[in-house]
């Protein structure tokens, strides 16, 4: 949305008698977030076109750009082509110089590997791909007083320790309070309860305290000392070796935890219940109508209508929203569980992987580490989860409630049926997803490591240690050319 097209919308909301909106930013995301086609016509929402998926012959991104101007989209005009990393950082600096007398609000630039090909090659880490990186500008600061800090227990059981502040503008919003993050960042600022301190909002949206301002003490600031204990159940706190992050131990019975537990299960991005926000999840748990997911799903118009506040039409609309969502995504199933160190991406790489959700809780350590993209902190914390007895008792009782839509498999036969392959090294005909896809296409399984039960180690360009592995197991290996011709035979 364009500043003047925000400030008009607010300008007309003002005569109306209505709220103002906060900035362009939240107001175009909300208008889509609702998905209502009538409110988004009425909101004046614009678009930018910046990628093109269809295959119109393009080798380069920045030929996408071209096309799409063609085709009577808009695009970025500020757009450009940059040889080497000297030229990116120049554009940068060029457009932030720029940035407030641009139509619309922005918060960084982002450099994409013009190649296509290349671009391919480099794959996906984490939840984004390796040819894409955003270059951020600095946040819109401010200086306000720390009144006090609080305590926030996380879904995990982090707890963070938040700044309540005087309030104060930044870039057209209102702050209150701004996140210290844990106590290593509280001492690496050497803030005080009391200080004056700079904060900014960074990306232009989360506030954070940057700097504190020690010659503005008036002698009366106290020093914050991170509690032994929960300040919702009273718990011990523990801090995992390796973190810095404090932790509440209470995971399940903490009233804290249990609550943005649920939050994080009806969101958005899991379940996706529409009108079961934190205030209605609050009032349930309340009532004791609701304590675990499964809960969710047992209720009755009968048991909301009783409540104050809360009509039979209003019930009902409830009601409808949970009965809706009572058959979900596989991926969106994993996410709504809330297993630390699963985020969107490895949900969708766990449901692609497993056929069911009795495959994905039998799954041992060493399958887990051999799906592409999955390692480290996550195997561990996934194989945890499930074997848990406290997260056993509630999948099961939740899977009592709620059907899953699994992904539809792409299998086109059985050939490589019992066999494992290992990728190593840059394919020419392919990008190493599209090899694994090809694979398990055929029945096979994929793995990242090397081992006694590895089938075929296929090699690439410049291939690594897994090939000295290979060797060393006796693990037979095969070249590009000898790979491609199995799918011929």
């Amino acid at each position: 949305m364009g500043k003047r097209d925000f400030e008009k919308l607010n300008a007309s909301r003002k005569k109306q008698g209505l709220s103002l909106f906060a900035n362009p930013r939240n107001v175009a995301a909300g208008s889509i977030r609702q998905l209502d086609p009538k409110l988004a016509l009425s909101r004046p929402l614009k678009f930018m076109a910046y990628d093109l998926v269809t295959n119109l012959g393009q080798t380069l991104h920045s030929e996408e750009h071209e096309i799409l101007k063609a085709l009577g989209f808009k695009t970025d005009e500020t757009a450009r082509v940059c040889k080497d990393t000297a030229s990116i950082l120049f554009y940068w600096e060029t457009i932030a110089k720029k940035r407030d007398s641009l139509p619309h609000l922005i918060d960084g630039i982002v450099a994409v590997v013009n190649n296509n090909n290349v671009f391919e090659k480099l794959g996906v880490a984490g939840k984004g791909p390796r040819g894409i990186r955003a270059f951020k500008f600095s946040g819109k600061q401010a200086t306000t007083k720390i009144l006090d800090i609080k305590l926030q227990v996380g879904r995990t059981g982090a707890i963070t320790p938040v700044a309540v502040l005087e309030p104060v503008q930044v870039a057209g919003v209102t702050i209150s309070r701004a996140t210290l993050h844990n106590q290593d960042e509280i001492e690496r600022l050497g803030v005080k309860i009391g200080d004056t301190v700079v904060i900014e909002r960074a990306g232009d949206v989360i506030p954070a305290v940057i700097k504190a301002l020690p010659e503005l003490r008036s002698g009366k600031e106290k020093a914050f000392n991170m509690p032994k204990t929960c300040p919702v159940c009273g718990e011990k706190l523990v801090r995992p070796a390796g973190e810095a992050v404090w932790r509440c131990a209470n995971k399940n019975n903490c009233p804290a935890q249990k609550k943005e537990f649920l939050y994080h299960f009806v969101s958005r991005r899991a379940f996706d219940i529409r009108g079961l926000g934190p205030k209605i999840l609050d009032r349930l748990t309340q009532e004791n109508l609701v304590t675990y997911p499964a809960n969710i799903f047992e209720l009755k118009e009968g048991d909301l209508a009783v409540l104050e506040r809360f009509g039979e039409k209003s019930a009902a609309n409830i009601i409808k929203a949970i009965q809706e969502r009572k058959t979900v995504p596989f991926n969106r199933f994993i996410y709504g569980l809330g297993i630390r160190h699963v985020g969107e991406k490895t949900s969708l790489d766990l449901a692609e992987y497993f056929e069911s959700i009795e495959k994905l809780k039998q799954a041992s350590l060493e399958k887990l580490d051999s799906i592409p993209d999955v390692g480290g902190v996550m195997v561990k914390s996934i194989f945890e989860w499930f074997h848990a007895k406290e997260n056993v008792k509630m999948l099961n009782d939740l899977l009592k409630e709620i059907s899953i839509e699994y992904p539809k498999k792409k299998r086109v036969g059985q050939k490589f049926a019992g066999q494992t392959f290992v990728v190593t090294g840059t394919l020419d005909s392919m990008s190493r997803e599209e090899a694994h896809e090809k694979i398990r296409e055929l029945g096979g399984e994929t793995s990242e490591s090397v081992s006694r039960s590895t089938s075929y180690l296929v090699v690439g360009k410049e291939r690594g240690s897994k090939f000295d592995k290979a060797k060393e197991l006796g693990v037979k290996t095969l070249k590009e050319k000898e790979f491609l011709n199995l799918f011929k035979t």
